[in-house]
């Protein structure tokens, strides 16, 4: 056995003997030919080389990682080269305390990666003018994708969306896929845009600033055109350079109604393309249209100010097909990573990087002038330069210099300047072009730009620029948080289970993390041949032919995927087929994404056993006969079952003409146990963050690789800028770099190495032992809702709380709040079934962790049944009051019923006692939050000092 794999699995040797002696098997193989049903049960190893040791590993990875040739990255089109901060390189990005932790749907222990965010907030807000900014969203190219949606929904008329020719590249072929399914016309205007206005009934218009040649338009004229846009009723978009906008004016003083764009170049590595944190802002009047996730400040039980997810939190799962967006989480690693960039160089620092960066680019302009034409002595950062018929040599003579430029075309060559360009770059340069060195000479302007509100003016962002104050700032956030790195995160559907140190250390190598997202091939084998390798790895896990590691997160995922399936109807003559059958204990995303592929969502009804009801799968089929594109499918299903009628359904469907999709939420149950392509599914997307350990960094970074059958393959994911990141036959990029977020694909590949074939299945046989074990143990306080065969459960088990809480009053949040004060984070709430906890423990969990968690929920429990006889009021109980907080520990005044003691460490935990885990007491930085008052008091950047002090 690989030494790794008894570091992943938390339960070896007597525990896992303990473990499985408790749920009635002698081994796991028992086990999982009980649980799993035998016609998928997989015989056969996985088609993977043996593991590796993490020390072979690692040294593979740095391998991989020297064969790539950052250069300088001078080629700009929206990644540019920055410098993160040492000190928020290894306190933020390397540290468990932020990348472990999860999307902050507990708020009372979410205190600091939301104030992070709120920042990020303010930041945006303040930059672009406008007062309302989301919490990050996927990438620049999807997030105007999204502001287009969004756009649409607001003015409802007309179909025409101009966008500007200045675009950049893979942003406008994200926007044409997103537009294919949903009958936009996408209209690009390579001319006046007061003029396009006028002649189309457009709902909206979408302008670069500054362009992608660089060309930055006068304010003047960025006025006009938001003033004909609103003349005719279409909301005016803004794509603006974060950097830019230190310097120019903001997109709301000249007239955006809506401003999209990057975070990356705010400190963020150039991760030869992801994961970014894209942002966007809007006016007032649209804050409730917005997509993903919002910050907003609210109060706690106590009246303490307190910050909380407001408005959108998991809202697929209430509007579901009718959702804003298809977005479960976003980049929020990489926005609190951009927002810590920002606080620690404070305005006036972030002023002179940005004059920095212009007064290079304007010497270089001097410099190359003579010889090759400027497209535009009005930019920012970026040149575009005419040299006919030499592009390709001047390129080629830059990187022999050590520099990666753009080669626009034959005549052309871009040069983008980045914080990180140094002098000997510029030299190197002009040596490419034929030139000296540029001397302070300068050319070019900002086209007439001149910033007149001030922003980051809070004291956030001017009180913390030593390293000093930052570290300790830092310090004092992840304090107030829960991640893993604390204790067990048991999410149902979330799979938080270890991250390996060994996987993550190989993301800040500099041939991983400086690379340019379209850097020439030849200077990027390493991070192809990985993912080659990764592909191949996932495939021969699923089953399947083809991956795609485009999709930068699983909704993405599943869009490209359901994509695929709708290309190859269209392929057949099929275009009639249009309609998606959808479990109704589906995810939310599932009936979202498929809306946004241009299918009709038809709900299938839930079986009493929580399986599908295959009586009605059969009655909706024949009524959707000759229309039926797909049905998709959670296996094991949301439930946490493994349904035994997995094949029938798959055949059902085929035998109609459509396709199987199953999501790839629960994989980490099939792990070297069953393979969905070969069970009968056609497409799949797979949770890299969930099933292959790259970390879910407090809600994103996130992947979703699409795969798939053969006949499928022709319509995986493509770009314009990479033919090797997919097939010429596809339908489009669903993300704005062509291999996504490719600077955490590092994190799976050695997860996967590490473990080789015996390691995957055992780790999915552990999963399912830690579930049976969690679910026996509690059963008797908390009914487990569904099993499967032989009282099984699949990774996850739903505890049914409807009960109790007839009995006794005691809620789902009511325990959810009160495992707080046991040192745990709670499971999934009301999901798939309201009134319910759904719990998945992870392989990655000691048997001493998973006693602690259930001696915490049978305690819990107990409190309960104190309540129901009295012992306690039904709206004063350790309960109802929890989680208690430090402040009410101390406070002079004790009111309630309940000793102290019992209130703050409960369950056995030892005050003052010294070791690991589970003696060690975890403080809420809140009281339990109130989100009513949060949604109607919307508060989504720093409020004034003096308010907190109120």
């Amino acid at each position: 056995m690989a030494v790794f794999t008894n570091r992943h699995i938390g339960a070896v040797g007597d525990d896992r003997e303990k473990l499985l002696e408790a749920v009635g098997f002698d081994s796991l193989d028992a086990l999982t030919a009980a649980a799993v049903p035998g016609d998928i049960l997989l015989q056969d190893a996985l088609d993977l080389p043996p593991a590796l040791d993490e020390a072979a590993a690692a040294a593979e990875l740095a391998g991989y990682a020297a064969m790539n040739r950052p250069r300088r990255a001078m080629i700009g089109l929206g990644y540019h080269g920055t410098i993160t901060p040492p000190v928020i390189r290894r306190n933020v990005l390397e540290n468990p305390a932020w990348y472990t932790a999860y999307t902050p749907y507990q708020p009372e222990i979410s205190q600091g990666r939301l104030e992070a965010l709120l920042n990020f907030q303010t930041m945006i807000s303040d930059l672009t003018g406008l007062p309302t900014s989301g919490a990050s969203l996927l990438d620049e190219g999807t997030a105007v994708a999204e502001a287009m949606a969004m756009a649409r929904r607001v003015i409802r008329k007309g179909s025409v969306f101009l966008v500007d020719a200045a675009v950049l590249p893979q942003t406008l072929a994200v926007v044409r896929t997103r537009a294919l399914a949903t009958g936009v016309d996408v209209v690009v205007v390579d001319g006046d845009l007061v003029e396009a206005l006028q002649t189309h009934e457009a709902f909206a218009i979408v302008v670069q600033v500054p362009g992608a040649d660089g060309a930055l338009r006068s304010a003047d004229e960025l006025r006009a055109i938001a003033a004909t846009a609103h003349d005719n009723n279409a909301t005016v978009i803004a794509a603006a350079d974060l950097l830019a906008l230190t310097m120019i004016t903001a997109p709301a003083e000249w007239g955006a109604d809506i401003a999209v764009g990057s975070t990356q170049r705010f400190g963020v590595p150039l991760f030869y393309g992801g994961p970014h944190a894209a942002y966007i802002a809007v006016r007032e009047g649209l804050e409730r249209q917005l997509p993903g996730r919002l910050v907003g400040l609210s109060v706690d039980a106590d009246g303490t100010p307190a910050l909380r997810l407001a408005l959108q939190t998991r809202e697929q799962h209430i509007r579901r097909d009718r959702a804003t967006s298809n977005i479960c989480t976003a980049q929020v690693l990489l926005a609190v990573t951009a927002s810590f960039y920002a606080v620690y160089h404070g305005p006036h620092g972030l002023r002179t990087i940005a004059e920095q960066v212009h007064h290079k680019a304007r010497r270089l302009a001097a410099a190359l002038a003579p010889v090759a034409p400027l497209a535009s002595e009005s930019f920012f950062d970026t040149l575009t330069l005419a040299v006919p018929g030499r592009a390709e040599g001047v390129v080629e003579a830059a990187a022999q210099g050590g520099v990666h430029l753009r080669l626009v075309d034959a005549d052309h060559v871009g040069v983008s300047v980045g914080e990180d360009t140094t002098e000997a770059d510029l030299a190197a340069v002009c040596t490419a072009f034929g030139v000296a060195a540029p001397c302070e000479a300068t050319l070019g302007d900002l086209a007439g730009h001149d910033r007149a509100i001030d922003y980051l003016t809070h004291p956030v962002f001017n009180s913390r620029h030593s390293e000093t104050e930052m570290l300790r700032y830092l310090r004092a956030l992840s304090d107030r948080d829960f991640a893993l790195d604390r204790g067990m995160i048991p999410l149902g559907s979330c799979t938080m289970k270890l991250n390996p140190t060994t996987s993550m250390e190989a993301i800040s190598l500099p041939g991983f993390a400086n690379l340019h997202p379209f850097a020439p091939v030849a200077d990027a084998q390493g991070y192809l041949v990985m993912i080659d390798r990764l592909c191949a790895a996932l495939a021969a896990v699923t089953g399947y032919d083809r991956v795609s590691v485009q999709p930068n997160a699983g909704s993405q995922g599943e869009f490209a995927g359901l994509m695929a399936i709708r290309s190859y109807h269209l392929a057949n003559g099929d275009d009639q087929r249009t309609v998606c059958l959808i479990p109704a204990s589906a995810h939310g995303t599932n009936a979202a994404s498929a809306v946004m592929a241009g299918m009709k969502v038809v709900v299938v009804k839930t079986a009493d056993d929580g399986s599908v009801d295959l009586d009605d799968l059969r009655a909706k089929i024949d009524a959707n006969r000759d229309t039926l594109a797909a049905i998709m499918v959670t296996y094991p299903s949301t439930h946490g079952v493994y349904e035994d009628t997995i094949r029938q359904l798959c055949a059902l469907v085929h035998d109609a003409g459509g396709q199987v999709y199953v999501d790839g939420a629960n994989l980490n149950a099939l792990l070297g146990l069953a393979q969905p392509g070969r069970f009968g599914a056609d497409v799949s997307h797979l949770n890299l963050h969930k099933t292959f350990a790259i970390p879910h960094g407090g809600g994103g970074p996130g992947v979703g690789p699409v795969a798939v059958r053969e006949h499928l393959a022709p319509y995986l994911p493509n770009h314009p800028l990479l033919a090797e990141a997919g097939p010429v036959t596809s339908y489009g990029p669903v993300s704005a770099a062509p291999f996504g977020s490719a600077g955490v694909l590092p994190i799976s590949h050695a997860f996967i190495a590490m473990l080789g074939p015996d390691g995957l299945r055992e780790s999915g046989q552990a999963a399912v032992l830690a579930a049976n074990y969690v679910a026996k143990r509690i059963g008797g306080a908390f009914p487990i809702l569904y099993t499967g065969a032989d009282g099984l459960v699949a990774h996850e088990c739903i505890a049914d709380l409807r009960p109790l809480t007839k009995a006794t009053g005691v809620t789902v949040d009511d325990v959810a709040k009160r495992l707080i004060d046991y040192g745990f984070h709670a499971p999934t709430m009301s999901f798939p079934v309201s009134g319910t906890l759904m719990i998945e423990p992870t392989e990655s969990e000691s048997a001493t962790e998973l006693d602690r968690f259930c001696d915490a929920m049978i305690a819990i429990r107990a409190e309960a049944d104190a309540v129901a006889a009295g012992q306690w009021p039904a709206d004063d109980n350790p309960l109802h009051n929890a989680p208690h907080t430090q402040n009410r520990l101390v406070a002079d005044h004790w009111p309630h019923p309940y000793p102290r003691r019992l209130a703050v460490y409960p369950g056995g935990l030892v005050l003052g006692s010294i070791g690991t885990g589970a003696n060690n007491k975890y403080w809420p930085a809140s009281a339990r939050i109130d989100g009513v008052y949060g949604d109607r008091n919307l508060v989504c950047s720093c409020p004034p000092i003096d308010s907190y002090a109120e």
